[in-house]
């Protein structure tokens, strides 16, 4: 395996022996921009601008045009077109006869020119580029122009559809970035290598390549110096150079029986140094080994678990890539803390800097090529720019540990047989790599194909509606999945999993963009944007929410939907971890997303700072290289259930671990206690670990009386791995058995479905009156339930649902209701949707509230998304006349059935028997009726389309 050092020698500063080695060409350059798209050097550079840098951080381009965008945050300064960057630079004598190189770590495609004269053009986007400069710049002064054009120079594909161009995040900037400066090469140089470890037999072989034009006694040193710790340097001497046939010499350091291994627990590193003549180059290495069977990835033959995060290129200071190890480490160790293991990278490539820091943490990485789309083999244009990046990312990153995947881009459909052919490219010039064809290929429908090493999807192979049996996560658009997928439609459990999907799969499975749940943005998040992007998407929601009368609920909308959507992501990722076969996810995401419509789907802001819905700690609980989880049938039990007449009423469970921490838990103890509201002990016990397993095992049942339970109760299930940190929990809801039935219970209250006017006179008289109207009558008021936060964002997915003739999502983000409130005496709850919400919600059409006054709070509100702000009530009250009026939007009595839908029956009904029913609510039947049965006109919007087809 050959590595033609294309711009990696002088990425990794490669020294030379002249008196000066380089000169930076960061400060100040005369700028010209131009839109006409001219050829030719202008005559006049009007401006000046710092570089590195972009035109948006130095201020300029044009101002935005509308403050009313929604689709992206906006940029303050942009500029699309031909930038013309100017500078004199004086070249020493001492460079005198040596060839000359510029290089620019990451930029747009570009031209150079040098005394007016142009030499050649780059288009490289996802290395950096370098310009060699043979006898072009003598002793003296001369005049470099730089064109950089992000406009043209890359197929048009490219502009929309890559995280490295699109303005959903890094924007498409134009600019210099990273490193930038002109240095001469010795005339005996390294000019290629590659590293290939040996784990088992503690060694790397090192294979160097030179450009041949060595002077006699030629001395080559390779050493490989420990990093990370003090150990021994292992170093070998090579003489004779000019004498070798084919330019390159090849030598395994043997590292010693004491070598230490790369991987996530242990990310030790070696810095191999390449001595040539006293020209040095520094390459770091770690010894490992990243290997896929049937089911599983292993590193250095442990099996493991890819914890994935999405990353879409976010910085919205600077819209732009950091290019420093400072910021990269910053933003690793975050994810790190959230007990993240893997990032991959969505339609784009990372610089050099990320990838030290992924070797520094312990991360692995998956960058792609900067592509989402049709993989047309008939677009040869396309074709050669993708491979050419493709094999330049390799060539550029491959000796980085952390560089363990590659995929070909986001979502291809096109042709498979191209897909085939760059993957095997690839595993040729590295095949150290896994490949695989673009994440979530054909949406999955194509299913599993020859040449991937892995499959990284929602779904193997078609879609039967309904079944969700191909599905490899648990949560889906309404365009996607019928209603939505297994956490919307399912009754909640701890026992779903994605066995029957995964176990036919014949490479490893990696669940695609798990999550994307939404909730509703924090608008004290604003004045965090002193950069170049400023969310004035953010100004028009909270104008809407204001406009609707809910302006002060924007913290509550915000708090009770990202608590909601935290719940749902854990249920998500343990659906993966009960997974025997499964081999990782891949979250969309634990950072919000500020582009396509505004996807406010993290659990951390664009800045990844805690949004205050769970605790870094909190969420390793469930996201770790051990997780210890209960798998059960029901988060609700009933005292009334009981498996035959005389047994004790009992809750129970399954106790599983999913280990994939590289060592045994054999000897440890898990313990479980279930704690009452005020944190005392109900009960507790613990199982022994007495396995030595990796991956998924169960360790036993755990079966406890809750007979003692007299009063509804929500309970909290408490594990931990006795002397670890993995601890996890989960909340249980126990509803003891009533002597009363509901009929007995409903004693003085009329129970109605129908608005007649019998029941308005009722109310006039003074009558206690629930109310559960027909879902028929009160249609066009009202939205269809939604248990789960809608997913991604409603704008985006309703279009597409009407484009494909599917039932268009609620669109709704959850409950937000007063837990203290004596509504709830006898139905505990949380402040937002839990478990037990489930058949309530499913049973329910919120009603549209918007006629009422601006101050009017449902009991139960329904959080609508940014772009509709409907005030929507599923229990709301008014006094009618002499009257008192209770409207459930859910129908209680089709999930009477159901424990949960009988105690939150009987703790409305209890209520409204108390003298805590008093609502301050007058509203007249007529406008009741009004209320009720008005049509409400959807506001229209702006269509916004996904690249991928659905």
């Amino acid at each position: 395996m050959k590595y033609y050092l294309s711009t990696l020698f002088l990425l990794l500063g490669l020294a030379t022996a002249v008196a000066q080695d380089r000169i930076d060409l960061s400060g100040q350059w005369d700028l010209c921009l131009r839109t006409d798209g001219a050829t030719t050097i202008p005559t006049l550079f009007d401006d000046s601008i710092m570089l590195p840098g972009t035109t948006d951080v130095a201020g300029k381009g044009m101002q935005p045009s509308s403050k009313t965008e929604t689709t992206h945050l906006t940029r303050l300064h942009s500029f699309k077109g031909k930038a013309w960057y100017r500078r004199t630079v004086e070249i020493p004598t001492s460079w005198r006869g040596y060839d000359i190189y510029l290089f620019m770590e990451r930029t747009k495609p570009s031209t150079l020119y040098i005394d007016g004269k142009q030499l050649w053009s780059k288009s490289d986007i996802s290395v950096p580029q370098w310009y060699e400069i043979s006898g072009g710049l003598t002793p003296g002064r001369h005049t470099l122009v730089l064109c950089i054009d992000n406009a043209s120079g890359v197929p048009e594909q490219i502009y929309a559809s890559s995280h490295a161009y699109t303005e959903d995040t890094q924007t498409n900037w134009n600019g210099v970035i990273g490193s930038f400066y002109l240095q001469p090469l010795a005339s005996a140089v390294i000019t290629g290598y590659s590293l290939i470890p040996h784990v088992a037999q503690h060694s790397v072989t090192v294979k160097v390549y030179t450009d041949g034009a060595h002077p006699r006694n030629s001395h080559l040193t390779i050493s490989a110096t420990p990093r990370t710790w003090n150990g021994k340097v292992i170093t070998r001497d090579v003489f004779n150079l000019e004498k070798r046939a084919g330019g390159y010499v090849e030598v395994t350091l043997n590292l010693g029986a004491d070598a230490r291994l790369w991987s996530e627990f242990s990310p030790d590193l070696y810095d191999i140094t390449l001595n040539l003549n006293g020209v040095e180059t520094t390459i770091p290495f770690g010894l490992r080994e990243f290997t896929a069977d049937r089911h599983h990835f292993y590193i250095n033959g442990k099996k493991t678990f890819l914890r994935g995060k999405h990353d879409a290129c976010v910085w919205p200071l600077t819209g732009h890539v950091p290019m420093d190890t400072v910021s990269w480490n910053r933003y690793l160790k975050t994810l790190k803390s959230y007990g993240i293991n893997h990032v991959r990278f969505h339609s784009w490539c990372p610089p050099e800097a990320a990838f030290q820091a992924a070797d520094e943490q312990g991360i692995y990485l998956q960058p792609e090529l900067p592509f989402w789309g049709d993989f047309n083999a008939k677009d040869s244009t396309l074709m050669s720019f993708l491979m050419t990046e493709g094999l330049n990312i390799i060539q550029q990153y491959a000796h980085h540990p952390s560089f363990v995947m590659m995929a070909l881009g986001n979502e291809l459909w096109g042709s498979i047989d191209m897909m085939h052919a760059f993957v095997n490219e690839f595993r040729r010039l590295d095949p150290s790599k896994l490949y695989t064809f673009g994440s979530n290929y054909y949406l999955g429908y194509q299913g599993i194909k020859p040449s991937i090493d892995y499959f990284t999807t929602c779904r193997i192979g078609g879609e039967a509606w309904g079944k969700f049996n191909t599905h490899t996560r648990g949560s889906f658009s309404f365009a996607d999945a019928f209603d939505g997928g297994l956490l919307n439609h399912c009754p909640p459990n701890t026992v779903m999993n994605f066995d029957e999907a995964c176990n036919a799969a014949t490479v490893p499975i990696i669940s695609h963009e798990t999550g994307q749940f939404q909730s509703y943005p924090d608008y004290a998040e604003m004045k965090k944007y002193t950069g170049v992007l400023y969310p004035y998407s953010m100004e028009v929601f909270r104008k809407r929410l204001a406009d609707a009368g809910m302006a002060a609920q924007a913290h509550d909308f915000h708090r009770a939907s990202g608590l909601w959507a935290a719940q749902l992501y854990k249920a998500d990722i343990e659906m993966d971890l009960r997974t025997r076969n499964m081999a990782g996810f891949q979250l969309l995401d634990l950072q919000d997303y500020p582009g396509q419509g505004s996807a406010y789907v993290g659990l951390l802001d664009a800045f990844m700072d805690n949004k205050g819905y769970v605790t870094a700690r909190e969420w390793r609980g469930f996201c770790a290289p051990v997780v210890p989880m209960l798998e059960f049938y029901s988060y609700v039990y009933s005292t009334a259930e009981r498996p035959y007449e005389g047994a004790d009423c009992t809750w129970s469970a399954r106790a599983a671990i999913a280990n994939y921490s590289g060592q045994s838990l054999r000897g440890k103890t898990l313990r479980w206690q279930l704690l009452l509201p005020d944190g005392s002990v109900h009960s507790e016990g613990q199982l022994p670990i007495a396995t030595d397993s990796l991956g998924l095992f169960r360790i036993g049942s755990i079966e406890d009386g809750i007979c003692d339970i007299l009063r509804p109760t929500q309970l909290r299930v408490q594990l931990q791995i006795e002397g670890t940190e993995y601890a996890n929990s989960y909340p249980m809801w126990v509803y003891p058995n009533s002597e009363k039935s509901l009929d007995q219970v409903k004693k003085g209250i009329l129970v109605t479905h129908k608005m007649t006017e019998d029941i308005g006179r009722k109310l006039q008289r003074g009558a206690r009156v629930l109310l559960m109207p027909d879902s028929a009558a009160v249609a066009g008021n009202t939205v269809a339930g939604l248990f789960q936060t809608d997913y991604w964002n409603y704008r985006m997915f309703k279009t597409i649902c009407e484009n494909n003739k599917k039932r268009v999502s609620p669109g709704t983000l959850g409950l937000l209701m007063n837990p203290a409130h004596a509504l709830f005496r006898d139905f505990p709850t949380d402040s937002c949707t839990s478990w037990q919400w489930f058949p309530i919600v499913k049973a329910s059409r919120p009603l549209i509230l918007d006629r009422l006054s601006r101050d009017y709070r449902p009991l139960v509100q329904v959080i609508d998304n940014v772009e509709r702000n409907h005030k929507l009530g599923l229990v709301f009250e008014f006094s009618v006349g002499k009257g008192r009026l209770l409207v459930c939007m859910a129908d209680l009595d089709s999930i009477a059935c159901t424990p949960e839908g009988e105690q939150f029956y009987r703790s409305l009904l209890g209520y409204m028997q108390s003298k805590d029913f008093a609502p301050q609510t007058h509203i007249g039947w007529s406008e009741l009726v009004q209320t009720l049965t008005s049509s409400t006109q959807e506001r229209r919007l702006k269509e916004l389309n996904n690249i991928s087809q659905y």
